[in-house]
C-alpha cells in the first residue's frame, strides 16, 4: 500500500510518501522537512499568529504536489501539541481541508505517544527491550516505556519552542533564565516518573529533530548525515556537554554550526536542555536498579508511526 503521512507539530511540518508491504516492511519514496514555527506564540496567546498560519499553508500547498507525484491510496494529516487547544483551530482546519481535502487529525498526547513508539521501535528486536521512547517537540514532550506494545506513557507541555518562549527568550539566556528552565523541565521529570517507570528502561531512543541535531554536534558532523545520526550510541556526558555548550553559545555561534537547520537556532538550546535533564534521569533511575542504560538516537519516530498505521 501506498501512503501519504503528514506530521505537523509546534515547529516542523514533515512529508513521508512510502510503500509498505503486507508484513509491515516500508520503502521510503519521499521525505521532507520544512520549519513552519506553526505553534509561534501559542502558549502565550492561545492561537495560531496569521503568519504562522499562512507558513504552514504554504508548505502544505508544496507537499500536496509532491505527494499528488506518487499517487498515494491513504493520506493522513496529524496535528499535535501545538493545534490541541487553540481558539482559532478551525480557521487551521479549513485551510489545510481545501488544500489537501482531509481534514487534520488533533491527536492526544496518547495516541502520539503510540505513534512515536510505534516508529521509533520498527524493525527492533525485543530483546534491546523494555524500550523508553522519547519524543521531544517544539510544543510537548513525550515519554513511551514498552516492548511489543506501549505499557506506559506521558505527554510533558515542554517542548523546544515553548520552553524557549517561557524562559530564554533571549539571544543569549543568562544564569537566571536557565534555572528557570531547568526547574519547569525537573518539575514535569518528576509528574512524569509518577506515570512512567522510568527505571524499568533498557534501551532509550531518542527522536526528533532536537535530539537528532544534538547527536550531529556530538558526532562532530561537518553537515547533516541523516545515516550517520540513525543509530548513533550516545552517553550521558557527551548529552550534558553538548547542551552546555549550545546554551552558552550566543545566536550567531549556534547559527554557524554546519549541522544546524535554520528553523532550529533560536529554540535548539532550550531542547537540548529537555534532552540532558532528561537523559539524566532516566540513566540515575535504571542504575539505582542495577542495571545499565543503553542510550541511541533513531531517525524514524511518529511521521514513520503515522505511515505504518495507515497502512494496517
Amino acid at each position: 500500500m501506498r501512503v501519504a503521512a503528514f506530521d505537523c507539530g509546534t515547529n516542523s511540518l514533515r512529508l513521508l510518501v512510502a510503500d509498505i508491504d503486507d508484513h509491515g516492511a516500508m520503502t521510503e519514496l519521499r521525505r521532507e522537512t520544512r520549519i513552519v514555527r506553526l505553534g509561534q506564540g501559542v502558549d502565550a496567546t492561545g492561537e495560531f499568529a496569521p503568519e504562522a498560519l499562512e507558513r504552514t499553508f504554504a508548505v502544505t500547498r508544496e507537499y500536496a504536489e509532491l505527494a499528488a507525484e506518487y499517487s498515494p491510496e491513504r493520506i493522513r494529516f496529524v496535528a499535535t501539541s501545538a493545534s490541541r487547544d487553540v481558539r482559532n483551530r478551525d480557521e487551521f482546519f479549513a485551510g489545510i481541508f481545501a488544500i489537501l481535502g482531509v481534514v487534520p487529525d488533533v491527536i492526544t498526547g496518547d495516541e502520539e505517544a503510540r505513534l512515536s513508539f510505534l516508529g521509533a521501535t520498527a524493525g527492533r528486536s525485543a530483546d534491546e527491550g523494555p524500550f523508553l521512547v522519547m519524543d521531544l517537540g517544539g510544543g510537548s514532550t513525550e515519554l513511551v516505556l514498552g516492548t511489543g506494545d506501549v505499557e506506559a506513557a506521558v505527554s510533558m507541555d515542554i517542548g523546544s519552542v515553548r520552553l524557549t518562549e517561557r524562559h530564554m527568550a533571549s539571544d543569549q539566556p543568562d544564569g537566571e533564565q536557565i534555572r528557570a528552565a531547568v526547574t519547569d523541565i525537573d518539575t514535569h521529570l518528576d509528574e512524569a516518573a509518577e506515570v512512567v517507570d522510568l527505571g524499568a528502561a533498557r534501551t532509550f531512543i531518542g527522536v526528533a529533530g532536537t535530539v537528532t541535531t544534538l547527536t550531529a554536534g556530538i558526532l562532530g558532523l561537518d553537515s547533516y548525515q541523516r545515516e550517520r545520526i540513525h543509530g548513533a550510541r550516545l552517553t550521558v556526558s557527551e548529552v550534558e556537554r553538548q547542551a552546555d555548550d549550545l546554551v552558552r553559545m550566543d545566536r550567531d555561534a549556534r547559527a554557524a554550526l554546519p549541522y544546524m537547520h535554520p528553523g532550529r537556532v533560536d529554540v535548539i538550546a532550550a531542547g537540548g536542555l529537555i534532552f540532558a535533564r532528561t537523559v539524566s534521569r532516566v540513566d540515575d533511575a535504571v542504575r539505582t536498579r542495577g542495571g545499565e542504560l543503553a542510550i541511541t538516537v533513531s531517525e524514524t519516530d511518529i511521521l514513520d508511526g503515522i505511515a505504518l498505521d495507515l497502512a494496517s
